[in-house]
């Protein structure tokens, strides 16, 4: 709806009052088709999908006299058509080892707008310009066809007129991608202003797009060949881990994937609509090479993912997917990435956004959740309830309630007379608490922050020029321009603790409804037509603001602990490069069966694309999970990579002690397990924070040959060792379990081993889903349970040896004081164990000459679990030093009822940092 007229003093309140008892309101923001544009409705969306292929009234081409090596070493070149406004300047160059990227931009020298296309800042790495090569001068033919090597085994073919870009081996002549091989890119130019009769004022609802610089959209395609599937472009709900086919033979919803952050209150879970946050990255995988097309831009996007026939062709050539890219506005700045496996393709992505920040230890563990925890008594009463049932946890979170008639950085005195003292008595038992601080700044002439904010001009302008003013859960609300690099530096001097009264050193942040959420905005966003820092408009940045706001809460968190403080900061909405801020989840999500289902593919996708920390809400935000429900989500979400419990405030209390003892029990089982896997979680996102390979991974990652695999979105990989596979309906009584590779995969549970490629039918049990250690992997755990995982610190670790059909195994171990960046000073140890020849060696990997800083623990291995070796040996030598110890059967897990069933090294107590040697005598 429009926003309201002022209301006359005496009336502000009430009316207030009513406005945020209905934008609460459950039945009010739940999921309603008509309050969000689809495709017909969005003109731009509209006039690209009726186009068909080499149709355009006015195909660019490549002027060949124009082509040339620019000094930094890019190729450079101008695009044109005698009908066009102004030409386009076209710039390609090269990143190693296989990346090629492509921008074009409008030539403002001859004929200059009123504004220029935005370029999102701060997104790429800052020495991605610095790392680019120096492309050879192309050879150029006859026929009007440019060639130049990418890498040895890379080229690139630039075709003139009309214009097209193929990436294709070297040696074969393959194709691998393709750019406007169907003739399809269209790139509207900015106009001066209106042609006679037209009209550039867009209508939704009740809402008005005045659209000052008239339309500016940009269309084109991509092939990608050699490819069974395509995946990527977070967020939306899916129980398809491969992306399904939008157009063409066989389609019967013919929807675009969707990019636009939106705040979508109990969402659909299966829709290609678009959610919190937008990702414009797609990988392909199949037969041939791993490929994937990122597209910098910030602005709203759709994707088709075509289906064979889209063009009317009578036959598609083997292995191509054909996808048409649509944006609002904005420039071409598009990266293509080849690599001999999905892998490689992700760390070149990675290697231009950034890779995921690295997280503290508590992070990495289990938080408890809900909007919202009433008073101090409440949060002294679950901190103590996870005690008394003998649950582990590391943080406690507050929602908006906890503020000061919802002004951020402020306390409801009289539920939270004392956060000091509260936080406190968390921390005594090493746990952390969590705050939300949301963008939206109340406007109230006595909040400090707002008269702040204004006094200083550091709100986001509505189209008339005046600070814009929408309604969110304080009411009237305005918001910070998070692009100005002023601003953010502002919001981040806010997290000091002189600034947030009543916060300490073991607080963190929670980011919420920064899309940004506008509850009368047109799909309760806010307006296209609001103006940002440097005169950009919203259209051109809203998919990135969420992604800014992020960046400058982090660097608040960073600021107060002097750099010496990994921040944890969760946020909803994300924008490429988000990983490098922190972790994000899948927003308001259902309790139902089918949420639980779909939250595997959209945290495996959010993966792929740079997101690993990201988890889904335990049970579901909106609505009452069945028992059976919550516990089989505790057993699935266990496995996440963000590990969260979170409930609406309209739901029933659901801590995991309030189901009865039996499910108590299991959920309390469930949990156990995450914090026995700290070791080996903890070492995964080191791996993550070096490589961006994500914690959590499609099974085809690890086993890129096995078609099997290629859309399986119910089972996923925990880093290269682990399998699992969550139960996800009702009542459910077997299931059917794909283990890929030609190795034996072990029960985590008892042990027992499973055939590899092979699907097993499997009864389901209550008390685990099934999961799987992966034979010739070894995983580390903690198998002491306390109440943090800040009191684990010194416990004793468990090696668990699967052990492969060599008789061999490996894994790593990464152990650092789990809070300070003095890791990247070289404070902080890296083992790889390996088991082969009967002997089981520790050796160090750290790289050397990272630092003068050291880190050290005295932490020891007290059991050595193996896993496919006979029972027969009874000893076992540890040297140096020469000494036997003991081989008896023992449990997999130290769980109550566990039957003893693996040889196991019983307290070798070897130090972890040391080098050493364990013969099996």
């Amino acid at each position: 709806m429009d926003p309201p007229p002022r209301p006359r003093p005496h009336r502000v309140a009430v009316l207030l009052l009513l406005l945020l008892l209905l934008a609460s309101s459950p039945a009010a923001r739940a999921w309603k088709k008509d309050e969000f544009r689809n495709c017909n409705q969005t003109p731009f969306c509209k006039r690209a999908r009726t186009r068909a292929p080499h149709s355009l009234d006015a195909p660019l081409s490549l002027d060949a006299a124009s082509l040339a090596v620019a000094t930094d070493g890019s190729l450079t070149a101008s695009l044109s058509h005698p009908s066009r406004l102004r030409p386009l300047l076209l710039r390609l160059s090269a990143l190693p080892p296989h990346a090629l990227r492509l921008q074009i931009d409008e030539d403002y020298s001859s004929n200059t707008p009123p504004h220029r296309r935005f370029q999102v800042p701060d997104v790429l790495l800052p020495d991605v310009e610095a790392r680019t090569l120096h492309l050879p001068q192309p050879k150029t033919s006859a026929a009007g066809v440019s060639t130049f090597a990418l890498s040895s085994d890379v080229d690139v073919v630039v075709k003139h007129d009309p214009f097209e870009l193929t990436v294709r081996r070297a040696g074969s002549g393959d194709p691998v991608l393709s750019f406007n091989s169907h003739g399809l890119f269209d790139f509207e130019p900015l106009q001066e202003s209106k042609q006679e009769g037209e009209t550039w004022e867009e209508q939704f609802r009740s809402h008005t797009d005045t659209r000052p610089r008239g339309p500016q959209s940009i269309t084109f395609d991509v092939s990608f060949y050699g490819a069974d599937f395509v995946y990527g472009l977070p967020e939306h709900g899916s129980t398809s881990l491969a992306l399904r086919p939008t157009r063409g033979p066989g389609v019967e919803e013919s929807e675009p994937y969707r990019l636009f952050n939106l705040d979508v209150f109990e969402y659909l879970h299966e829709s290609p609509f678009g959610l919190y946050g937008s990702i414009p990255f797609m990988i392909a995988h199949g037969d041939g090479p791993s490929s994937g097309f990122f597209w910098l831009n910030a602005a709203e996007m759709q994707i088709d993912v075509l289906a064979p026939g889209w063009d009317g062709a009578s036959s598609t050539e083997n292995g191509r997917i054909d996808t048409l890219w649509m944006t609002e506005a904005g420039v071409v700045d598009a990266f293509f990435f080849v690599g001999s496996e999905p892998k490689d393709v992700i760390k070149q992505y990675i290697s231009v956004t950034g890779t995921p920040s690295m997280p503290q230890q508590f992070a990495v563990a289990y938080h408890q959740c809900r909007w919202n925890y009433r008073d101090e008594e409440d949060v002294a009463g679950v901190d103590s309830g996870f005690d008394e049932h003998d649950i582990p946890y590391d943080v406690l979170w507050l929602d908006i309630e906890h503020t000061d008639g919802k002004r951020y950085f402020t306390w409801d005195h009289s539920a939270f007379p004392n956060p000091e003292v509260m936080q406190g008595k968390i921390a005594d038992k090493g746990r952390k608490m969590v705050t939300i601080v949301d963008p939206h700044i109340k406007r109230d002439s006595s909040f400090h922050l707002h008269e702040e904010a204004t006094a200083k001009g550091y709100y986001v302008k509505d189209a008339t020029g005046k600070d814009f003013d929408g309604w969110c859960w304080p009411g009237a609300s305005s918001y910070p321009d998070m692009l100005n690099p002023e601003i953010r530096e502002w919001w981040a001097d806010k997290f000091s603790y002189e600034n947030y009264k009543g916060s300490t050193p073991t607080l963190y942040i929670w980011n919420d409804m920064n899309e940004p959420s506008v509850f009368n905005g047109p799909e309760v966003t806010m307006p296209r037509d609001a103006v940002h820092y440097g005169d950009v408009e919203h259209r051109e940045l809203h998919n990135a603001y969420g992604y800014y706001f992020h960046m400058a809460t982090a660097d608040g968190l960073l600021k107060r602990g002097e750099g010496k403080d990994r921040p944890f900061v969760l946020s909803r909405a994300f924008f490429a490069g988000s990983q490098r801020y922190g972790a994000i989840w899948t927003g308001d999500n259902s309790a139902d069966w089918d949420h639980l289902k779909s939250s595997i593919p959209m945290v495996l996708t959010l993966g792929l694309t740079g997101m690993t920390f990201s988890g889904a809400d335990i049970g579901g935000f909106f609505g009452n999970p069945e028992p059976d429900l919550l516990v089989r989500w505790y057993q699935v979400g266990a496995f996440y990579p963000f590990f969260r419990g979170h409930a609406h405030h309209d739901t029933k209390r659901r801590e995991p002690w309030l189901f009865g003892e039996r499910r108590t029990a299991l959920m309390r089982e469930a949990i156990h397990m995450r914090y026995s896997l700290l070791p080996y979680y903890y070492t995964l996102f080191r791996e993550a924070s070096v490589t961006g390979v994500p914690v959590m991974r499609p099974l085809w990652l690890e086993f890129p040959d096995d078609k099997e695999t290629y859309n399986n979105g119910e089972a996923f990989m925990v880093g290269p060792s682990l399998l699992a596979q969550g139960i996800y309906e009702e009542g459910q009584k077997s299931v059917s379990v794909y283990l890929p590779g030609e190795e034996l995969w072990y029960d985590l549970r008892n042990g027992s081993p499973y055939k590899g490629c092979v699907s097993h039918k499997l009864e389901v049990s209550e008390d685990s889903i099934p999961s799987f250690q992966r034979a010739g992997a070894i995983v580390p755990r903690k198998d002491r349970f306390r109440r943090s995982s800040t009191q684990m610190v010194n416990d004793p670790y468990t090696l668990v040896i699967a052990l492969n059909s060599s008789s061999a195994a490996e894994g790593e171990l990464y152990v650092d004081d789990g809070k300070s960046y003095d890791y990247q000073q070289g404070a902080f140890i890296h083992r790889r164990f390996v088991f082969a020849d009967n002997k089981l060696t520790s050796m160090n990997i750290a790289p050397k000459n990272l630092g003068n800083k050291k880190f050290s623990t005295e932490c020891v291995i007290e059991r050595i679990i193996i896993l496919g070796v006979s029972s027969g040996s009874k000893k076992a030598i540890v040297e140096p030093g020469n000494h036997e110890v003991d081989i008896e059967l023992g449990p997999i897990s130290l769980r109550s009822g566990s039957s003893s069933v693996a040889p196991t090294v019983r307290k070798p107590n070897v130090r972890v940092v040391d080098d050493w040697t364990i013969r099996i005598a």
